[in-house]
């Protein structure tokens, strides 16, 4: 399975799609003109058309444990 162009998993993209749809179904307006009126399909369009911004953040470093240090 190929990668959807500018995400680094297609689990990413599910989830990015998935997203818009859920605010499409709150009431959102769509940011694509089509005929479809499913918010997946709308969605997936607009995900597709590079529309729709999406981020990732880092994880915060988590502090060792003191276990791990050695400390006493």
């Amino acid at each position: 399975m190929d990668l959807i162009h500018g995400f680094d998993s297609n689990y990413r993209y599910i989830l990015v799609a998935a997203r818009r749809a859920r605010q499409l179904q709150s009431g959102a307006t769509p940011l694509i003109s089509t005929t479809s009126t499913k918010p997946c399909r709308i969605a997936e369009q607009e995900v597709q058309a590079d529309l729709v911004k999406w981020e990732t953040t880092p994880l915060a470093a988590v502090p060792p444990r003191e276990e791990e240090t050695g400390a006493a």
